[in-house]
Protein backbone atom coordinates (compact mmCIF):
# COMPACT_ATOMS: atom_id res chain seq x y z
CA UNK A 1 0.00 0.00 0.00
CA UNK A 2 1.51 3.34 -1.11
CA UNK A 3 1.90 6.17 1.38
CA UNK A 4 -0.23 9.17 0.32
CA UNK A 5 1.65 12.39 -0.47
CA UNK A 6 1.48 15.38 1.85
CA UNK A 7 0.17 17.35 -1.13
CA UNK A 8 0.53 17.56 -4.92
CA UNK A 9 3.12 19.70 -6.68
CA UNK A 10 0.37 21.69 -8.38
CA UNK A 11 -0.81 22.88 -4.96
CA UNK A 12 2.57 24.10 -3.64
CA UNK A 13 1.99 27.81 -4.36
CA UNK A 14 -1.60 27.91 -3.11
CA UNK A 15 -0.79 25.87 0.00
CA UNK A 16 2.14 28.16 0.86
CA UNK A 17 -0.08 31.22 0.54
CA UNK A 18 -2.93 29.83 2.63
CA UNK A 19 -0.53 28.63 5.33
CA UNK A 20 0.87 32.19 5.53
CA UNK A 21 -2.62 33.36 6.54
CA UNK A 22 -2.39 31.25 9.72
CA UNK A 23 0.74 33.26 10.60
CA UNK A 24 -0.74 36.71 9.94
CA UNK A 25 -3.99 36.35 11.87
CA UNK A 26 -2.06 34.94 14.88
CA UNK A 27 0.20 38.01 14.87
CA UNK A 28 -2.83 40.31 14.89
CA UNK A 29 -4.69 38.27 17.52
CA UNK A 30 -1.85 38.25 20.06
CA UNK A 31 -1.00 41.94 19.51
CA UNK A 32 -4.51 42.66 20.78
CA UNK A 33 -3.33 41.46 24.19
CA UNK A 34 -0.40 43.91 24.08
CA UNK A 35 -2.89 46.69 23.33
CA UNK A 36 -4.72 45.87 26.58
CA UNK A 37 -1.90 47.23 28.74
CA UNK A 38 -0.99 50.04 26.34
CA UNK A 39 -4.53 51.43 26.32
CA UNK A 40 -4.66 51.22 30.11
CA UNK A 41 -1.63 53.53 30.15
CA UNK A 42 -2.40 55.93 27.31
CA UNK A 43 -6.20 56.16 27.42
CA UNK A 44 -6.44 55.82 31.23
CA UNK A 45 -8.93 52.96 31.22
CA UNK A 46 -9.40 50.28 33.87
CA UNK A 47 -8.41 46.63 33.53
CA UNK A 48 -12.04 45.56 33.25
CA UNK A 49 -12.69 48.11 30.51
CA UNK A 50 -9.55 47.07 28.62
CA UNK A 51 -11.06 43.56 28.54
CA UNK A 52 -13.58 44.95 26.04
CA UNK A 53 -10.79 44.70 23.48
CA UNK A 54 -11.25 40.93 23.58
CA UNK A 55 -15.02 41.44 23.50
CA UNK A 56 -14.60 43.33 20.22
CA UNK A 57 -12.26 40.74 18.70
CA UNK A 58 -14.02 37.55 19.73
CA UNK A 59 -17.45 39.11 19.33
CA UNK A 60 -16.57 39.44 15.64
CA UNK A 61 -15.75 35.73 15.56
CA UNK A 62 -19.18 34.97 17.00
CA UNK A 63 -20.95 37.07 14.37
CA UNK A 64 -18.85 36.13 11.34
CA UNK A 65 -18.26 32.39 11.75
CA UNK A 66 -21.53 31.19 10.20
CA UNK A 67 -21.87 33.93 7.51
CA UNK A 68 -18.28 33.25 6.43
CA UNK A 69 -19.09 29.55 6.09
CA UNK A 70 -22.18 30.32 4.00
CA UNK A 71 -20.17 32.72 1.81
CA UNK A 72 -17.46 30.07 1.33
CA UNK A 73 -19.97 27.40 0.28
CA UNK A 74 -21.62 29.76 -2.23
CA UNK A 75 -18.61 31.55 -3.72
CA UNK A 76 -15.68 29.21 -3.02
CA UNK A 77 -12.41 29.30 -1.14
CA UNK A 78 -10.72 32.00 -3.23
CA UNK A 79 -13.36 34.71 -2.79
CA UNK A 80 -13.64 33.71 0.88
CA UNK A 81 -9.93 34.42 1.38
CA UNK A 82 -10.15 37.74 -0.52
CA UNK A 83 -13.15 38.84 1.59
CA UNK A 84 -11.26 37.99 4.77
CA UNK A 85 -8.13 39.86 3.70
CA UNK A 86 -10.17 42.92 2.61
CA UNK A 87 -11.89 43.18 6.02
CA UNK A 88 -8.57 42.54 7.80
CA UNK A 89 -6.93 45.37 5.85
CA UNK A 90 -9.86 47.77 6.32
CA UNK A 91 -9.85 47.26 10.09
CA UNK A 92 -6.11 47.94 10.21
CA UNK A 93 -6.52 51.25 8.33
CA UNK A 94 -9.29 52.30 10.74
CA UNK A 95 -6.56 52.56 13.41
CA UNK A 96 -5.53 55.84 11.77
CA UNK A 97 -8.70 57.83 12.66
CA UNK A 98 -8.96 55.93 15.97
CA UNK A 99 -5.47 57.12 16.98
CA UNK A 100 -6.08 60.65 15.70
CA UNK A 101 -9.20 60.88 17.89
CA UNK A 102 -7.62 59.00 20.83
CA UNK A 103 -10.91 57.10 21.09
CA UNK A 104 -11.04 53.73 22.85
CA UNK A 105 -14.42 52.93 21.28
CA UNK A 106 -13.09 53.79 17.82
CA UNK A 107 -10.16 51.43 18.44
CA UNK A 108 -12.62 48.73 19.46
CA UNK A 109 -14.56 49.26 16.21
CA UNK A 110 -11.33 49.02 14.19
CA UNK A 111 -10.42 45.79 15.99
CA UNK A 112 -13.95 44.47 15.41
CA UNK A 113 -13.73 45.05 11.63
CA UNK A 114 -10.24 43.54 11.53
CA UNK A 115 -11.46 40.51 13.50
CA UNK A 116 -14.35 40.02 11.05
CA UNK A 117 -11.65 39.46 8.46
CA UNK A 118 -9.63 37.18 10.75
CA UNK A 119 -12.75 35.11 11.52
CA UNK A 120 -13.49 34.79 7.80
CA UNK A 121 -9.93 33.66 7.10
CA UNK A 122 -10.02 31.13 9.94
CA UNK A 123 -13.35 29.70 8.75
CA UNK A 124 -12.11 29.37 5.17
CA UNK A 125 -8.47 28.42 5.71
CA UNK A 126 -8.97 25.18 7.68
CA UNK A 127 -11.12 23.37 5.08
CA UNK A 128 -9.10 25.04 2.28
CA UNK A 129 -5.84 23.51 3.55
CA UNK A 130 -7.59 20.18 4.11
CA UNK A 131 -8.78 20.13 0.48
CA UNK A 132 -5.32 20.78 -1.02
CA UNK A 133 -4.33 17.14 -1.45
CA UNK A 134 -5.22 13.59 -0.52
CA UNK A 135 -7.97 13.35 2.11
CA UNK A 136 -5.85 10.83 4.05
CA UNK A 137 -3.24 13.53 4.73
CA UNK A 138 -5.64 16.40 5.38
CA UNK A 139 -5.03 16.29 9.15
CA UNK A 140 -1.27 16.53 8.55
CA UNK A 141 -1.70 19.64 6.43
CA UNK A 142 -3.95 21.33 8.98
CA UNK A 143 -1.50 20.59 11.82
CA UNK A 144 1.40 21.83 9.70
CA UNK A 145 -0.49 25.07 9.02
CA UNK A 146 -1.27 25.41 12.74
CA UNK A 147 2.46 25.37 13.50
CA UNK A 148 2.78 28.65 11.57
CA UNK A 149 -0.12 29.97 13.61
CA UNK A 150 2.04 29.22 16.65
CA UNK A 151 4.96 31.10 15.08
CA UNK A 152 2.72 34.12 14.49
CA UNK A 153 1.63 34.02 18.13
CA UNK A 154 5.30 34.36 19.14
CA UNK A 155 5.97 37.24 16.74
CA UNK A 156 2.87 39.24 17.77
CA UNK A 157 3.93 40.06 21.36
CA UNK A 158 7.52 40.70 20.20
CA UNK A 159 6.32 43.24 17.63
CA UNK A 160 4.04 44.83 20.21
CA UNK A 161 6.82 45.01 22.79
CA UNK A 162 9.34 46.54 20.39
CA UNK A 163 7.14 48.82 18.28
CA UNK A 164 4.48 49.86 20.84
CA UNK A 165 6.00 49.72 24.32
CA UNK A 166 9.55 50.23 23.05
CA UNK A 167 8.66 53.50 21.36
CA UNK A 168 6.99 55.00 24.45
CA UNK A 169 9.34 53.80 27.18
CA UNK A 170 10.71 57.28 27.74
CA UNK A 171 8.56 60.31 28.54
CA UNK A 172 6.20 60.10 25.61
CA UNK A 173 3.67 57.84 27.28
CA UNK A 174 0.65 59.62 25.81
CA UNK A 175 1.40 58.93 22.14
CA UNK A 176 -0.71 56.62 19.98
CA UNK A 177 1.51 57.19 16.93
CA UNK A 178 3.28 53.86 17.38
CA UNK A 179 -0.04 52.01 17.24
CA UNK A 180 -1.22 54.01 14.22
CA UNK A 181 1.94 53.43 12.20
CA UNK A 182 2.18 49.74 13.08
CA UNK A 183 -1.37 48.95 11.99
CA UNK A 184 -1.02 51.10 8.87
CA UNK A 185 1.90 48.93 7.75
CA UNK A 186 -0.12 45.81 8.59
CA UNK A 187 -3.04 47.11 6.52
CA UNK A 188 -0.80 47.77 3.52
CA UNK A 189 0.78 44.31 3.74
CA UNK A 190 -2.58 42.52 4.00
CA UNK A 191 -4.00 44.56 1.10
CA UNK A 192 -1.01 43.59 -1.08
CA UNK A 193 -1.62 39.92 -0.19
CA UNK A 194 -5.27 40.25 -1.25
CA UNK A 195 -4.27 41.73 -4.62
CA UNK A 196 -1.65 39.02 -5.21
CA UNK A 197 -4.05 36.22 -4.33
CA UNK A 198 -6.68 37.59 -6.69
CA UNK A 199 -4.33 36.68 -9.57
CA UNK A 200 -3.65 33.12 -8.35
CA UNK A 201 -5.71 30.44 -10.07
CA UNK A 202 -7.45 28.10 -7.65
CA UNK A 203 -8.64 24.78 -9.16
CA UNK A 204 -11.91 23.11 -8.26
CA UNK A 205 -11.42 21.40 -4.92
CA UNK A 206 -13.36 18.62 -3.24
CA UNK A 207 -14.44 18.55 0.39
CA UNK A 208 -12.22 15.78 1.88
CA UNK A 209 -15.11 14.69 4.15
CA UNK A 210 -17.69 14.36 1.37
CA UNK A 211 -17.23 10.62 0.90
CA UNK A 212 -17.50 9.59 4.54
CA UNK A 213 -20.09 6.92 5.19
CA UNK A 214 -23.38 8.31 6.40
CA UNK A 215 -24.29 5.39 8.67
CA UNK A 216 -22.02 3.11 10.62
CA UNK A 217 -21.70 1.30 13.94
CA UNK A 218 -19.58 3.05 16.51
CA UNK A 219 -18.12 0.71 19.10
CA UNK A 220 -16.39 2.01 22.19
CA UNK A 221 -15.73 -0.48 24.97
CA UNK A 222 -19.01 -2.31 25.56
CA UNK A 223 -21.06 0.49 24.00
CA UNK A 224 -22.38 0.07 20.46
CA UNK A 225 -24.66 2.67 18.94
CA UNK A 226 -25.91 3.38 15.46
CA UNK A 227 -24.62 6.69 14.30
CA UNK A 228 -26.03 8.77 11.45
CA UNK A 229 -23.72 11.47 10.05
CA UNK A 230 -26.56 12.81 7.90
CA UNK A 231 -28.59 13.76 10.95
CA UNK A 232 -28.82 17.56 11.46
CA UNK A 233 -26.05 19.14 13.48
CA UNK A 234 -28.30 19.86 16.46
CA UNK A 235 -28.73 16.09 16.84
CA UNK A 236 -24.97 15.41 16.88
CA UNK A 237 -24.22 15.18 20.59
CA UNK A 238 -20.43 15.23 20.30
CA UNK A 239 -20.57 18.28 18.02
CA UNK A 240 -22.83 20.25 20.41
CA UNK A 241 -20.53 19.31 23.30
CA UNK A 242 -17.48 20.39 21.27
CA UNK A 243 -19.02 23.81 20.61
CA UNK A 244 -19.62 24.27 24.36
CA UNK A 245 -16.08 23.06 25.17
CA UNK A 246 -14.59 25.36 22.54
CA UNK A 247 -16.48 28.33 24.01
CA UNK A 248 -14.95 27.71 27.43
CA UNK A 249 -11.53 26.89 25.97
CA UNK A 250 -11.27 30.25 24.20
CA UNK A 251 -12.72 31.93 27.30
CA UNK A 252 -9.83 30.55 29.36
CA UNK A 253 -7.32 31.38 26.64
CA UNK A 254 -8.58 34.95 26.13
CA UNK A 255 -8.50 35.73 29.83
CA UNK A 256 -5.08 34.14 30.31
CA UNK A 257 -3.55 36.23 27.54
CA UNK A 258 -5.36 39.50 28.29
CA UNK A 259 -3.79 40.01 31.74
CA UNK A 260 -0.41 38.32 31.27
CA UNK A 261 1.43 41.64 30.93
CA UNK A 262 -0.48 43.10 33.89
CA UNK A 263 0.66 40.13 35.98
CA UNK A 264 4.27 40.60 34.91
CA UNK A 265 4.21 44.32 35.73
CA UNK A 266 2.25 44.17 38.99
CA UNK A 267 3.42 40.90 40.53
CA UNK A 268 6.92 40.52 39.06
CA UNK A 269 7.69 44.28 38.79
CA UNK A 270 8.85 43.90 35.19
CA UNK A 271 8.94 46.69 32.63
CA UNK A 272 6.09 46.44 30.13
CA UNK A 273 8.47 45.72 27.26
CA UNK A 274 10.12 42.93 29.26
CA UNK A 275 6.73 41.49 30.23
CA UNK A 276 5.72 41.40 26.56
CA UNK A 277 8.88 39.40 25.80
CA UNK A 278 7.89 36.85 28.43
CA UNK A 279 4.44 36.77 26.83
CA UNK A 280 6.16 35.89 23.56
CA UNK A 281 8.06 33.15 25.39
CA UNK A 282 4.76 31.75 26.62
CA UNK A 283 3.57 31.64 22.99
CA UNK A 284 6.71 29.67 22.15
CA UNK A 285 5.58 27.21 24.82
CA UNK A 286 2.29 26.90 22.95
CA UNK A 287 4.13 26.07 19.73
CA UNK A 288 6.27 23.53 21.59
CA UNK A 289 3.14 22.05 23.13
CA UNK A 290 1.59 21.45 19.70
CA UNK A 291 4.64 19.50 18.57
CA UNK A 292 4.71 17.58 21.86
CA UNK A 293 0.97 16.90 21.66
CA UNK A 294 1.23 15.64 18.07
CA UNK A 295 3.96 13.22 19.18
CA UNK A 296 2.11 12.03 22.30
CA UNK A 297 -1.07 11.35 20.31
CA UNK A 298 0.76 8.46 18.68
CA UNK A 299 0.57 6.71 22.06
CA UNK A 300 -2.31 8.42 23.92
CA UNK A 301 -5.85 8.86 22.58
CA UNK A 302 -6.53 12.55 21.75
CA UNK A 303 -9.43 12.85 24.21
CA UNK A 304 -7.32 11.38 27.04
CA UNK A 305 -4.41 13.69 26.29
CA UNK A 306 -6.84 16.62 26.22
CA UNK A 307 -8.06 15.65 29.71
CA UNK A 308 -4.48 15.31 31.03
CA UNK A 309 -3.36 18.68 29.64
CA UNK A 310 -6.50 20.37 30.97
CA UNK A 311 -5.93 18.97 34.46
CA UNK A 312 -2.34 20.26 34.36
CA UNK A 313 -3.66 23.76 33.68
CA UNK A 314 -6.01 23.58 36.66
CA UNK A 315 -2.97 22.92 38.87
CA UNK A 316 -1.00 25.74 37.22
CA UNK A 317 -3.87 28.22 37.66
CA UNK A 318 -3.97 27.43 41.38
CA UNK A 319 -0.23 28.18 41.60
CA UNK A 320 -0.55 31.39 39.56
CA UNK A 321 -3.28 32.64 41.91
CA UNK A 322 -1.01 32.31 44.96
CA UNK A 323 1.47 35.03 43.85
CA UNK A 324 4.48 32.89 44.76
CA UNK A 325 6.95 34.98 42.80
CA UNK A 326 8.79 33.19 40.02
CA UNK A 327 7.06 29.87 40.76
CA UNK A 328 3.71 31.47 39.94
CA UNK A 329 5.06 33.43 36.94
CA UNK A 330 6.68 30.32 35.44
CA UNK A 331 3.34 28.56 35.93
CA UNK A 332 1.65 31.43 34.05
CA UNK A 333 4.13 31.00 31.19
CA UNK A 334 3.50 27.24 31.27
CA UNK A 335 -0.27 27.57 30.85
CA UNK A 336 0.20 27.93 27.10
CA UNK A 337 2.13 24.67 26.90
CA UNK A 338 -1.03 22.82 27.91
CA UNK A 339 -3.47 25.19 26.19
CA UNK A 340 -1.69 24.31 22.94
CA UNK A 341 -3.61 21.19 21.93
CA UNK A 342 -7.02 22.28 23.22
CA UNK A 343 -8.28 24.30 20.24
CA UNK A 344 -7.27 21.88 17.44
CA UNK A 345 -8.16 18.76 19.46
CA UNK A 346 -11.64 19.98 20.45
CA UNK A 347 -12.11 21.15 16.85
CA UNK A 348 -11.16 17.77 15.35
CA UNK A 349 -13.13 15.71 17.90
CA UNK A 350 -16.20 17.85 17.23
CA UNK A 351 -15.98 17.22 13.46
CA UNK A 352 -15.65 13.44 13.69
CA UNK A 353 -18.04 11.46 11.48
CA UNK A 354 -20.01 14.51 10.31
CA UNK A 355 -19.60 13.81 6.58
CA UNK A 356 -21.04 16.60 4.43
CA UNK A 357 -22.05 18.53 7.58
CA UNK A 358 -18.39 19.25 8.26
CA UNK A 359 -18.15 22.72 6.68
CA UNK A 360 -21.22 23.99 8.52
CA UNK A 361 -19.95 22.47 11.76
CA UNK A 362 -16.59 24.19 11.27
CA UNK A 363 -18.37 27.56 11.10
CA UNK A 364 -20.10 26.99 14.44
CA UNK A 365 -16.85 25.90 16.08
CA UNK A 366 -15.24 29.15 14.93
CA UNK A 367 -18.28 31.04 16.23
CA UNK A 368 -17.73 29.38 19.62
CA UNK A 369 -14.64 31.56 19.99
CA UNK A 370 -17.07 34.13 21.39
CA UNK A 371 -16.01 32.71 24.75
CA UNK A 372 -12.92 34.88 24.40
CA UNK A 373 -15.19 37.92 24.51
CA UNK A 374 -16.92 36.95 27.75
CA UNK A 375 -14.17 36.08 30.21
CA UNK A 376 -11.59 38.92 29.87
CA UNK A 377 -14.01 41.59 31.18
CA UNK A 378 -15.06 39.26 34.03
CA UNK A 379 -11.43 38.54 34.89
CA UNK A 380 -10.76 42.27 34.65
CA UNK A 381 -13.18 43.01 37.48
CA UNK A 382 -11.28 40.57 39.71
CA UNK A 383 -7.92 41.87 38.45
CA UNK A 384 -8.84 45.38 39.64
CA UNK A 385 -8.30 44.08 43.18
CA UNK A 386 -5.75 41.32 42.54
CA UNK A 387 -4.66 40.19 39.08
CA UNK A 388 -3.40 36.87 40.47
CA UNK A 389 -6.83 35.92 41.84
CA UNK A 390 -8.33 36.51 38.37
CA UNK A 391 -6.60 33.31 37.24
CA UNK A 392 -8.91 31.23 39.42
CA UNK A 393 -11.76 31.93 36.98
CA UNK A 394 -10.36 29.83 34.07
CA UNK A 395 -10.56 26.75 36.32
CA UNK A 396 -14.34 26.73 35.67
CA UNK A 397 -13.59 26.57 31.94
CA UNK A 398 -11.16 23.71 32.33
CA UNK A 399 -13.71 21.71 34.32
CA UNK A 400 -16.11 21.89 31.36
CA UNK A 401 -13.37 20.78 28.94
CA UNK A 402 -12.48 17.77 31.11
CA UNK A 403 -16.12 16.64 31.10
CA UNK A 404 -16.15 16.86 27.29
CA UNK A 405 -12.85 14.98 26.99
CA UNK A 406 -13.97 12.13 29.25
CA UNK A 407 -17.69 11.80 28.54
CA UNK A 408 -19.01 13.65 25.49
CA UNK A 409 -16.29 13.34 22.82
CA UNK A 410 -17.72 10.13 21.29
CA UNK A 411 -19.75 10.49 18.05
CA UNK A 412 -23.36 9.94 19.05
CA UNK A 413 -26.70 11.02 17.62
CA UNK A 414 -29.48 12.28 19.88
CA UNK A 415 -32.69 10.27 19.53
Amino acid sequence: MSIPKFTEKKYYLILSFVISLFFFWAVALTMGDVLNKHFQNVLNISKSKSGYIQLSIFGAYALMGVPAGIFMKKYGYKLGVILGLALFSLGSFLFIPAANNASFNFFRFALFVMALGMATLETVAHPFVAALGDERTSDQRVNFAQSFNGLGAIVGPLLGGILIFGSVKNANDNSLDSVKYLYTYIGILILVLAVIFSFIKVPDLKDPHANEDSNEDITSGDETAEYNSKAPLWKQRHFIAAVVAQFFNIAAQGGTWAYFINYGVEKMHLAETEASYYFSLSMAMMMLGRFLGTFLMRFIAPNKLLAIFTFCNIILCLIVAQSWGWASFISLIGLNLFLSIMYPTIFSLGLKKLGTNTQNASSFLVMAMFGGAVFPPLMGYIAEKNVAHAYLLPILCYAVIIVFAIKFYKPKTFK
